[in-house]
């Protein structure tokens, strides 16, 4: 039998105007995060020491992540399956889903090419993690863009006006 796993996968790409370490800078240290993803990112070292705001992440940390648009009970938890320390990032992520962010340049602009797999089976189209997390990533990927070339923030940072761009 013939498994079918296009819903448990997806990748998105996308391009940015700037260098490469600038781009790792974004995905492995909670200041990078936090300037265009996260309200407050907050990762841990094997000894429960937290990292400092421009210090990378590494492989094995752990961590609380706090978004725009909600309270410090809406958080999400994970940990960090790889970061080698110049164009690749790999951690755990909702639903016992796996995010893997690769960075390259290509014609002198960098590539982001995210991959969320291990996405669970949902019949409940509202629950659905393909669906939801695609339509997330998309945005924070235009929002990197936007932040890294100097752009706006397209963050609602408002906790009292609902939008969809938290």
């Amino acid at each position: 039998m013939i498994t079918d796993d296009r819903w448990s996968k997806f990748k998105i790409t996308a391009d940015v105007d700037t260098d490469v370490r600038s781009m790792y800078e974004a995905w492995a240290t909670p200041e990078g995060l936090e300037t265009w993803f996260l309200r407050k990112a907050d990762f841990f070292a094997i000894g429960g020491r937290q990292r400092e705001v421009q210090e990378f992440i590494k492989k094995e940390d752990t961590y609380t992540w706090y978004w725009h648009g909600y309270d410090d009970t809406t958080t999400e938890n994970g940990q960090i399956l790889e970061a080698n320390g110049s164009d690749f990032v790999k951690f755990t992520f909702t639903g016992g889903t796996i995010v893997s962010v690769s960075i390259t340049c290509k014609l002198g602009i960098v590539i982001v090419e995210l991959t969320q797999e291990n996405i669970p089976e949902e019949n409940d189209p509202g629950k659905n993690l393909y669906v939801q997390c695609q339509l997330g990533w998309t945005f924070y990927l235009a929002n990197l863009k936007s932040v890294l070339e100097g752009g706006k923030d397209l963050r609602n940072k408002r906790k009292d006006l609902f939008s969809n761009f938290k």
